[in-house]
């Protein structure tokens, strides 16, 4: 490694994902690649990092790490210890399904990217809309393109960007990208509730595919109409408009 740009690349599907792999070689080009990801699929693990328990490192092949760890994990010890120089750019992803909307709290993929952001370095979380079997050639293409439009220019202070890339349809090619503000579910019957052979209950999270709000602007609407979404997400929740509201907070205390 010489005075490229560093890339690292994480995930939350695991060190194998064919995802990681085209990201990966997509982005090659652009500098010195590193994957350090976890050593299995870590997904919805949101901004986990692993306090109770020592994490292990193994190198799977020339610039790859697999880490008993979560994404969070992958990009802290990366950054504070595998790489040995600090990356210019980190790269979460290419996730198996998308991430949109409220979905970001729970994400591994976009918990990578906000690690990243907290350390001082631009990173981006990239997601392919879709279920069952994923297509990754317009993901990592235009992963490719944004990489190199962040390595020159950078991102604005504590903002990451989140990608949502659609699914194709019917060959009718990605109409081209807009820049969005997060979506929101409509929240209804996510749990199903079982009777295992023994008669106690079980249940599964997540087994009612949740719809969107459909309004112009979100990230959701973008991808429905055929266009990759990037949503820049600033790590600063803080909700300033809501303290006028709360100066009603008047009592005495203690």
């Amino acid at each position: 490694m010489g005075s490229s740009p560093l890339i690292l690349v994480c995930n939350d599907d695991g060190v194998h994902s064919e995802g990681l792999a085209a990201l990966a070689a997509a982005v090659q080009p652009l500098g010195d690649v590193v994957v350090v990801a976890p050593d299995r699929e870590r997904s919805a693990v949101s901004h986990s990092l692993t306090l109770h328990r020592p994490l292990r490192v193994e190198e799977v092949g020339a610039g790859r790490h697999a880490v008993n760890g979560t994404p969070t994990d992958c990009v802290n010890l990366a950054i504070n210890g595998i790489l040995g120089r600090r990356p210019s750019l980190v790269l979460s992803g290419i996730n198996k399904g998308a991430n949109l909307g409220d979905d970001v709290t729970y994400s591994g993929t976009v918990s990578a990217a906000m690690e990243g952001t907290l350390l001082g370095v631009p990173s981006v979380a990239v997601s392919a809309v879709g279920r069952g079997s994923f297509r990754f050639d317009a993901a990592a293409a235009f992963s490719a393109r944004l990489a190199a439009w962040v390595l020159e220019r950078s991102l604005p202070p504590d903002t990451l960007l989140n990608v949502n890339v659609p699914a194709p349809r019917d060959g009718q090619p990605i109409r081209g990208f807009a820049l969005t503000r997060m979506g929101r579910r409509r929240y209804g019957d996510a749990i199903v509730e079982k009777v295992d052979p023994r008669g106690k209950k079980y249940y599964w999270i997540g087994g009612e595919e949740l719809e969107f709000v459909q309004e112009e602007g979100t990230d959701f609407h973008a991808v429905s109409q055929g266009f990759i979404s990037v949503t820049p997400i600033h790590l600063d929740l803080t909700n300033y408009k809501s303290f006028d509201a709360l100066k009603a907070l008047d009592f005495a205390w203690p």
